[in-house]
């Protein structure tokens, strides 16, 4: 390695020596890198990579120097850049894409869920609360429904409906446009409680808590809606296709909020703030499946909504679907190697 120059004299002839005496090292640096880049460490001999770490020692000299003589700013961004690139190469970790991809779904997902179980049983537990007070207070006083479910998803679907109109809304008889004006509302609103349950967790978990409450209120108003005209079984259907899928989605996003809200109200020994970052990428994990887990409701509701009108093989769909899911969580499986 050669000797750095002082930087004596005048700054721009200092300068100028500087570049002169390193640029060559900077260059071939650049040269690897790029090629590195472009197409992979593989694609480098054995020189080049021999000469990889002792470029980066030496650019990493060079920077240092830059800064410490104030040299022109560009010279030192270049050196930063270069400096920077270096180091991802010869420290940082390089998965391919698919590798990734495979890895989250064959344990990363799972692993997170599972480890957010406690938060799952208390979203579990939330919904139900929220169903069981919704469909109490509508059974005894049907104008709860108007406080509980927005007029423009109603959409007739309330308590002055008959049972022949009830029953059309679950069936192909019905107004083809209505229904899927409103399953599109079902399900944007179902999307939105899921995204915003887990958004909202770093305020302790209080909205999220509120959020699952009130969509426990909204299958609660809706069953006691069908119920008392003997169309309990039948809603039940038209939901499972989807609903089991995307239900249990909207509980994962919830979870994944809950342990945010926990952990910023009970750090531990870390500060609140290192705590909730360590939480959100946990629970990050958790909702980038629940993303999955909605696309896959999409997907079952556009097949199904309509076209399948039979009631037990509505509830075999969303059977088998929530036991893959459960299967998929929860069945103990090895952790992976390395």
């Amino acid at each position: 390695m050669r000797p750095l120059l002082a930087s004596e004299g005048d700054p721009t002839a200092t300068a100028r020596r500087f570049r002169e005496a390193h640029e060559g090292d900077w260059r071939r640096l650049d040269a690897i890198l790029t090629v590195a880049e472009r197409r992979s460490l593989k694609a480098l001999d054995e020189e080049e990579l021999m000469a990889l770490p002792v470029l980066y020692r030496q650019a990493l000299s060079s920077l240092s120097v830059a800064r410490e003589t104030s040299l022109d700013r560009a010279l030192v961004d270049y050196l930063e850049s270069l400096c920077a690139r270096a180091y991802f190469y010869l420290y940082g970790v390089r998965t391919p894409a698919l590798q990734r991809l495979r890895q989250f779904f064959l344990h990363d997902w799972s692993a997170a869920v599972r480890a957010v179980w406690p938060e799952t049983l208390v979203a579990l537990l939330l919904s139900i609360a929220g169903f069981i007070a919704a469909y109490v207070l509508i059974t005894h006083d049907s104008t709860w429904f108007f406080s509980i479910i927005p007029q423009d998803l109603a959409a007739g679907r309330d308590p002055t409906a008959s049972a022949t109109q009830l029953k059309e809304t679950l069936y192909g008889a019905g107004d083809e446009d209505g229904l899927s004006i409103f399953a599109t509302f079902l399900f944007t609103h179902n999307a939105q409680v899921a995204i915003f349950a887990f958004a909202l967790g770093f305020a302790f978990g209080v909205p999220s808590s509120l959020l699952l409450v009130y969509n426990g209120c909204m299958m609660g108003a809706f069953f006691a809606l069908f119920v008392p005209h003997g169309l309990g079984e039948e809603l039940g259907g038209w939901l499972a296709i989807h609903g089991t899928t995307e239900m249990l989605a909207i509980i994962l996003a919830g979870a994944a909020g809950l342990r945010i809200g926990r952990t910023v109200a009970f750090p531990g020994a870390r500060t609140r703030l290192r705590a909730a970052a360590e939480a959100g990428r946990a629970s990050a994990t958790v909702m980038a499946g629940v993303v999955v887990m909605l696309m896959v409701a999409g997907l079952l509701e556009g097949i199904g909504r309509q076209r399948i009108d039979n009631d037990a093989i509505r509830y075999a769909i969303g059977g088998a679907a929530l036991l893959l899911w459960l299967l998929y969580f929860y069945w103990p499986r090895r952790a992976p190697h390395g």
